[in-house]
């Protein structure tokens, strides 16, 4: 009599099978993450100042699934609005803001201290940004960041790059600008500093023609000009 295969037997080989594919998947997966190894997405992560988003890596050649891995393996951590960091790494906090918008400018005593003006470590970070940009939810993430708004037209006025104290590149005004900025906004400037960066400012090699375009543009002019005077 022909033997007849148990069905239950069957089903269990089934099951077998569709596990045994599941596993050599996964493996699969872990070969291709292999690909790109722990140390090239920490570079690549780095290489955006230690916070990158999925477009920024992708860019580096890190695929989508190699960050799944390097999630699921507990190597990178995913911060606020897809943007990925390091595990064991502390990013850097102006790169991590900055990253969210790159109409976020550091100005103000952030910049005064980032450019060597003022020797007080930002407790607030100052960021200048566009009229009509919103801002709310990078308010909402980081409260430690104090906003100012500008006109759209003179919003690019001095952008420069600098490094960071953790060594990473960020964009600041140059320091003609931020001394525009604090006088122009001097009622809400601590008086320490104030007095710190300008007399910093114009004691050294400051560019006077400079500095007057940037204050006619700003309409600060005759406020500049007596400053140059009396300093």
């Amino acid at each position: 009599m022909e033997n007849i295969p148990n069905r239950k037997t069957g089903h269990r080989a089934l099951c077998i099978s569709f596990f045994k594919m599941i596993i050599l998947k996964n493996k699969m997966k872990e070969a291709i993450y292999m690909d790109y190894s722990v140390d090239d997405i920490k570079d690549a992560i780095e290489s955006f100042g230690g916070i990158a988003s999925a477009s920024q890596l992708s860019e580096k050649g890190i695929s989508r699934l190699s960050l799944y891995q390097g999630l699921v393996s507990g190597m990178i951590s995913r911060e606020s609005h897809g943007n990925y960091v390091v595990t064991d790494n502390q990013p850097d906090e102006y790169t991590m803001i900055q990253n969210r918008s790159e109409k976020m400018i550091f100005s103000h005593a952030t910049a005064l201290y980032l450019h060597g003006l003022s020797d007080r470590v930002p407790h607030e970070l100052d960021i200048t940004v566009p009229q009509g940009d919103n801002v709310s939810r990078i308010k909402r993430d980081y409260e430690n960041t104090r906003f100012h708004y500008c006109k759209k037209e003179i919003w690019d006025l001095g952008i420069i790059e600098t490094v960071t104290p953790q060594g990473y590149k960020v964009k600041i005004y140059d320091v003609d600008r931020c001394i525009c900025d604090l006088i122009k906004d001097k009622k809400s400037v601590d008086s320490q500093i104030f007095t710190q960066a300008l007399k910093g400012y114009f004691s050294g090699k400051y560019n006077p023609r400079k500095i007057v375009k940037y204050a006619r543009q700003l309409n600060i002019e005759s406020k500049i000009r007596t400053y140059m005077e009396i300093l």
